[in-house]
């Protein structure tokens, strides 16, 4: 054997390359020793490294699999189960020492499983089958030893860990973006999924943990009439709770905002949503009572609740006489001097809504209007006389969408005019308006001695916003 004794290799040019040997060759370094690399120098591979590094080191591959594979000794790989579905990684042939690492690159495996097949009949774990890896995140490492156990895990990791966002990051409902601000809309039940709760309050240039938020519950439905000339009072307006719109910044809030925002301290929180549906009018000639609204409800890191829209009232003449129902904005009264329900009820500060309007007295009347967010409904006029704009509890409007809609309006009394009757329809869904009393013909013809149906309210609806970048 030669030796050769040196205290530094150095290329025969500054900046140039020193190759060792010829292919095959084989250089061996004796145990104790050591090999230093000056600083700014490289060293590069063409070959097999053996023994060099920490035990369980491997070399990862940035490029994520998303189809079956065979694996390689030493390298890593980040399989991407969530791109096109479940993946299989095929092990290489053992041999003593022989090392993969698998990781999930999506953090999918739940949801798409990997697979992990060991090379023909070897085992992994001491075990001839194939090993599932089905945990979030999940990364392992493996070392093929003998062919008693095969391939053994010596690291195994489930972790989710991610940078976290200054930021609100959620899911759930229909999303939209304005600008810097995210826009969840809910218009049936639903879950407001968080990942991330943000960290920092507004106007600090670095975040924000703070939402906005409207919750309209559903309007009531209107009552109907008794033989045509004694009227149902209008649905009272569904519930309606409001941030001051403050908090996600730039948009014009109600004037029935309330302070403050939520805040969402729970980095990982699923919220449920409840949607109330709009309740159904009353049946001609009083045979049954319009019922109310349904509740909404945002079960964020406070409950907010907007209670349903209060029904309109049936006739006294009729078999099943009802007042106005109190709710969220009260039923309107029907003729014959029928009371109208109250709103804001049960009671939140600013109020969620308001009373209805009383029928008018006398034989052959009108009912009234249903309340709305921000306005009391109306008395209806006596028989005979003609509004040209029958009148209706006013809503609430928000531009918390970006572009501004009007929420939680009254059910109008209908006009006493011949040369105008007209059908009503039911309230148009997610708006939490009350329905419409119908007081006319759905035609210009004789009216209907037997009397006309009410009409449902519209259904509720849930918006949240924040803030989720700069």
């Amino acid at each position: 054997m030669s030796e050769i004794k040196v205290n530094k290799i150095s290329p025969r040019t500054a900046c140039g390359t020193t190759t060792l040997g010829d292919s095959g060759d084989t250089f061996t370094l004796p145990s104790g020793a050591t090999l230093t690399v000056a600083s700014g120098a490289t060293i590069t591979n063409n070959g097999t490294a053996n023994n060099f590094g920490a035990d369980g080191a491997v070399n990862w591959q940035t490029t994520p699999k998303t189809t079956t594979f065979t694996a390689v000794n030493g390298e890593g790989y980040f399989v991407d189960t969530a791109t096109s579905g479940a993946v299989t990684v095929n092990l290489p042939a053992g041999s003593a020492g022989a090392i993969v690492a698998i990781a999930d690159y999506a953090r999918n495996f739940s949801t798409a499983n990997c697979t992990v097949s060991a090379n023909g009949a070897e085992k992994i774990g001491g075990v001839a089958a194939d090993a599932i890896l089905s945990d979030v995140g999940q990364a392992i490492t493996l070392v093929y030893i003998d062919s008693t156990q095969g391939w053994i895990n010596v690291q195994n990791a489930t972790s989710t860990e991610t940078g976290v966002s200054p930021y609100v990051t959620a899911t759930g409902g229909t999303i939209t973006n304005s600008g810097n601000f995210r826009i969840h809309t809910f218009t049936g039940p639903g879950t407001f999924c968080v990942s991330s709760g943000g960290s920092a309050a507004p106007g600090s240039g670095t975040g924000s943990n703070l939402i906005d938020y409207i919750v309209v519950a559903g309007g009531g439905g209107s009552g109907g009439n008794h033989k045509h000339i004694q009227g149902g009072g209008g649905g009272g307006a569904g519930g309606f709770r409001a941030s001051p719109g403050s908090a996600s910044g730039c948009y014009t809030a109600s004037p029935l905002g309330a302070a403050p925002a939520v805040s969402l301290p729970a980095p990982v929180a699923a919220y449920p949503i409840t949607v109330g549906a709009g309740g159904t009018g009353g049946t001609k000639n009083g045979c049954t009572a319009a019922v109310s609204g349904n509740n909404s409800v945002a079960t964020l890191s406070t409950t907010i609740t907007a209670a349903g829209g209060g029904g309109g009232g049936s006739p006294s003449t009729g078999p099943n006489s009802q007042a106005g129902l109190n709710g969220g904005s009260g039923g309107g009264g029907a003729g014959v001097g029928g009371s109208a329900g109250s709103g804001n009820t049960p009671p939140t500060n600013p109020s969620q809504g308001s009373a209805g309007g009383n029928g008018a007295p006398g034989g052959a009347t009108l009912g009234g209007s249903g309340g709305g967010a921000t306005g009391a409904g109306s008395t209806s006029p006596n028989c005979g006389t003609s509004p040209t704009n029958p009148s209706r509890g006013a809503g609430a409007t928000s531009c918390i969408t970006a572009s501004p809609v009007t929420y939680s309006t009254g059910g109008r009394y209908n006009d006493w005019n011949p040369s105008s009757w007209s059908a009503v329809t039911n309230a148009a869904a997610n708006t939490g308006n009350g329905g419409d009393a119908q007081n006319a013909a759905p035609s210009p013809v004789t009216p209907d001695p037997a009397g006309y149906s009410g009409v449902n309210g519209g259904s509720g609806i849930v918006i949240i916003r924040y803030k989720y970048q700069n």
